[in-house]
């Protein structure tokens, strides 16, 4: 199986006020240097079979159609290597 992210971002002109809000909290939260900040989305799809053009044209269409607003966000789609699940903290 392989794995399709679908990331979707607001259009550079259109105002993001829940990044706004992010960037101004940065600083009281001792975070210095951050000039800007951007708020999206990221869909991770698990796509059966093989990652061909015909499934990516699907999934650029499923993005323009269901994932994301075209009118006020823009979307990337890209494949992205499958690897084990690690935890963060």
């Amino acid at each position: 199986m392989a794995r399709v992210v679908v990331d979707v971002m607001l259009k550079p002109e259109i105002l993001d006020p829940q990044g706004q809000a992010v960037q101004r909290a940065l600083p009281r939260l001792g975070f210095e240097g951050i000039a800007d900040v951007r708020q999206g989305k990221r869909f991770e799809l698990e796509v059966e079979g093989p990652v061909d053009d015909a499934a990516l044209a699907r999934i650029n269409e499923l993005a323009e159609t269901f994932l994301a607003n075209t009118v006020i966000e823009d979307f990337t789609v890209r494949v992205e290597e499958h690897e084990e699940e690690t935890a963060t903290a």
